[in-house]
């Protein structure tokens, strides 16, 4: 069975969701970020960067969340969560999955975790004054060029949806609102509506 670890608030929801929309057996361990957990000796013995998610497989963990999104998809394929049978498209989603990661991901990250890139607080301050207009950036670049409707890949739902999803939760926080980006907008809602994000959204409010 697979263990997969988890935070609040944190883009470990992506991944949570692709498990119940792939249908596999795993229990799911929530890291307590407000505490530290994941800095704990105990955590680190299982993710040495510290972070969410991580997930316990029967040939090892697996960290990052690009990497597990992409093996909950060929771990069931049933499930239909990428074209796995055509390199090209699941290239495709491989780069949509990756720009999040390192682009959209990280201009968020540039709000609350500076202490990551540099050590001035005057530099933290230019960071956060920043970060609206990077994370807005991101959002209309999908807008405009990458989301195909209704889903991000077109007709099919993918491993991309929870991905997006995710971090267009994050855009009010960031002071950007989604109402901006229409199709960005009308995805989010449609996630909301899924079961699988139901239920696993029951306990990120936790």
């Amino acid at each position: 069975m697979l263990k997969f670890y988890y935070g609040l608030g944190t883009c470990s929801l992506a991944s949570h969701i692709a498990l119940e929309d792939a249908g596999l057996d795993y229990t799911a361990e929530p890291v307590d970020m407000k505490a530290n957990q994941q800095n704990s000796p105990e955590y680190l013995a299982i993710n040495p960067k510290g972070r969410v998610p991580a997930l316990v497989t029967d040939r090892g963990i697996l960290t990052e969340t690009p990497a597990i999104l992409a093996f909950i998809a060929q771990s069931a394929p049933k499930a239909g969560l990428a074209p796995l049978n055509d390199p090209f498209a699941f290239a495709e989603v491989q780069a949509f999955n990756s720009y999040v990661c390192s682009s959209m991901h990280i201009a968020h990250a540039h709000r609350m975790r500076g202490r990551r890139w540099a050590t001035e607080e005057s530099s933290f301050e230019d960071m956060r004054r920043k970060v609206p207009e990077n994370v807005r950036a991101g959002f209309d670049l999908v807008e405009n060029k990458l989301l195909h409707g209704p889903w991000v890949m077109g007709e099919t739902y993918t491993i991309c949806d929870p991905y997006l999803f995710t971090v267009a939760g994050w855009a009010k926080s960031d002071s950007v609102d989604i109402a901006d980006f229409p199709k960005v907008a009308e995805h989010y809602r449609r996630m909301k509506e899924r079961p699988s994000v139901q239920k696993v959204l029951t306990l990120y409010r936790a």
